[in-house]
């Protein structure tokens, strides 16, 4: 797919890290780019930047995000492309006991269906919803109506420890990856997950410096944190080589979690 002005993108958690760098690099290559988001400030301020329009949008409504859908399509008409980065985390084993009295607890089971609802769930609303908006656009060369990208983590693959929400959300993304690409195969829609590692995102970039160093020395090579810039070229090349469906692939300097 060529990404030109004729092209829309929706965007989620476009307000900053590796949706925002997407964002970015879709609206340099021509694109009209969406973004969905619950920061508004930053989200308003990415779109100003690109040209494009925000949408305030929480991915585990259904009425949020048919409100930014229809946004979104009134602005820049239905999108072909969607690139699905809205994510959270939280760490915590499943259980444990108190070096300090003895006590014992399990993983809140709020805040994991907290992460679950928002990585997986959140993902595949929003890929849902776009799918079947896409299924009313005319064919593009090769029967081609649209592209998704979407997010995992290496935490999908190798999690560490008080990962289990976070992991079984990525994980959860990475499983579905294929069998939607197979639903949407006969629609001319094509599915794709990149699995980051260590990334210069909000959350890790508010760590020390000397954190983030180390960090990035655990890197096989290159021994740094991965920039936003990387991840948006990934999900570009997705979705602009038609021969790319079905995938997910590790964008992570080599890198295997240890336990800890």
């Amino acid at each position: 797919m060529k990404l030109q002005s004729t092209i829309a993108a929706v965007v989620t958690g476009g307000a900053s890290g590796l949706g925002a760098a997407t964002a970015r690099t879709l609206a340099a290559k021509g694109a009209k780019v969406a973004i969905f988001d619950l920061q508004r400030e930053k989200g308003e301020a990415v779109a100003s930047e690109i040209g494009g329009v925000f949408c305030e949008v929480n991915v585990t409504s259904d009425e949020s995000v048919d409100a930014g859908f229809a946004k979104a399509r009134g602005a820049h008409g239905q999108e072909r492309v969607l690139v699905n980065c809205a994510g959270v985390g939280n760490a915590m084993k499943t259980a444990s006991r108190s070096k300090e009295d003895g006590s014992i607890k399990h993983f809140n089971l709020e805040a994991f269906n907290w992460v679950v609802q928002i990585n997986l769930v959140g993902t595949f609303r929003c890929i849902a919803k776009s799918a079947a908006g896409m299924l009313t656009l005319d064919a593009l060369e090769d029967g081609e109506r649209g592209a998704i990208v979407n997010t995992a983590s290496v935490a999908a693959q190798d999690g560490q420890i008080g990962q289990a929400a976070y992991s079984a959300s990525k994980g959860g993304v990475l499983g579905m990856t294929l069998p939607i690409a197979r639903d949407l195969m006969s629609e001319g829609i094509r599915v794709n997950t990149i699995l980051p590692g260590l990334f210069e995102t909000p959350l890790l970039m508010g760590l020390p410096e000397h954190v983030r160093e180390a960090l990035g020395a655990s890197v096989p090579f290159p021994k740094r944190l991965g920039k936003p810039s990387e991840y948006a070229q990934l999900a570009t090349t997705m979705i602009e080589c038609g021969y790319f469906n079905g995938e997910s692939v590790r964008l992570d300097g080599a890198i295997r979690m240890a336990p800890r």
